[in-house]
C-alpha cells in the first residue's frame, strides 16, 4: 500500500503530526502536515508542516533557525495521527520555550511550568 494511502486525512485533507524530542521523549508540539509537508519532510529529512492560518507550507525553523530533524516517524493504530520523533534545534515553541506544552493543570487552573524562555 502506498504511504500515504495508509494516512486518513480529515476533510481539509491534513493530518495531525505530534512533534516528540527524541532523546528526552517529552511532547514539544503539534501542527498539520498535508500530503506535500509529508513528502517533504521524507525527502530533507527535516519536519515541514502546513499552516491553515497562512494556508501554506512551511519548514518548521524556516525563520527562527530552530529546525527539527526527523529521526523517526510513526502512524497511529488508525492511521489519522501521525507521531515525529525529531532533534530539536532551540526552542520548538513559537514563544521560546522548549515546549509549547508548558501549561499543567493544578488545582482547577492552568499552572505555567517555569523553566528558561531562550
Amino acid at each position: 500500500m502506498n504511504l500515504l494511502e495508509s494516512i486518513s486525512f480529515n476533510e481539509d485533507e491534513l493530518v495531525p503530526a505530534i512533534a516528540q524530542d527524541a532523546d528526552s521523549g517529552r511532547v514539544l508540539m503539534m501542527a498539520w502536515m498535508n500530503r506535500k509537508a509529508i513528502v517533504q519532510t521524507m525527502e530533507t529529512g527535516f519536519a515541514h508542516y502546513y499552516s491553515r492560518s497562512r494556508k501554506k507550507q512551511w519548514q518548521k525553523g524556516e525563520s527562527s533557525g530552530h529546525v527539527q530533524k526527523v529521526v523517526d516517524m510513526f502512524l497511529d493504530c488508525d492511521g489519522d495521527t501521525l507521531l515525529l520523533m525529531i532533534k530539536q534545534t532551540g526552542p520548538a515553541c513559537h514563544t521560546n520555550r522548549k515546549s509549547c506544552f508548558y501549561r499543567h493543570l493544578q488545582d482547577d487552573q492552568w499552572i505555567t511550568i517555569e523553566e528558561p524562555i531562550s
